[in-house]
């Protein structure tokens, strides 16, 4: 277990979650990859949280994807799964362990709803928003799939499910607000097809076009 200046608790794992792990009924996830492109860049990490400020990071090896405690929440009709761009992570979580997350709520998508006196939707821009915290993005480009990852990696890969659950609450008002709730959750209710349909070649089409 490692501390951070962001007044979190970082515990790391290899292959899977630990059996029993209680996380409740809404958790916040994303994951590393070695690049953007699910076909392609293999999954290196996932995080998970439940809003308590302990992170849960259960790096994979290349080849080894069989976690059955981390696809039990993932796939659970009981917990919702926040994304911030769910649409990835969800793509990335069917190829590589073969389940398809839901349901889940895109932080990205609410703030296109809602926000639209804007075109920043970042996590980064969120954080300083709603929050006012300064999250570093200075980890970015860095290699995942590396047989161990220092501690900037593992903190970096922990902020980005740090704050989702506090975001969701702020996106949350302005969608009651602005009456655009129903729109959100027929989005949400549709990320896993459309995660689906990126994975069958489908990523650069609009099937709702003419």
């Amino acid at each position: 277990m490692k501390n951070s200046k962001h007044n979190m608790q970082i515990k790391f794992y290899e292959g899977d979650l630990p059996d029993r792990l209680n996380l409740g009924n809404i958790v916040a996830v994303d994951c590393e990859m070695m690049g953007l492109n699910p076909v392609r860049d293999r999954l290196c990490l996932v995080q998970i949280s439940a809003g308590d400020g302990v992170c849960h990071l259960v790096k994979f090896k290349r080849g080894e994807y069989n976690a059955p405690n981390l696809i039990s929440i993932l796939s659970s009709p009981k917990i919702t799964k926040i994304f911030h761009f769910a649409r990835s992570d969800v793509a990335t979580l069917m190829a590589y362990l073969g389940v398809l997350t839901a349901p889940v709520y895109c932080t990205k998508i609410a703030s296109k709803l809602v926000r639209t006196f804007t075109q920043h939707h970042n996590l980064k821009t969120l954080c300083r928003e709603f929050l006012e915290v300064e999250l570093s993005k200075q980890q970015t480009c860095t290699d995942w799939g590396a047989d161990s990852l220092n501690d900037e990696q593992l903190e970096y890969a922990a902020l980005d499910v740090l704050y989702l659950h506090k975001i969701k609450d702020e996106l949350d008002k302005m969608l009651i607000r602005e009456d655009r709730v129903e729109l959100a959750n027929a989005c949400f209710e549709f990320l896993p097809s459309r995660a689906v349909l990126d994975l069958a070649g489908w990523d650069d089409v609009d099937i709702f076009e003419h």
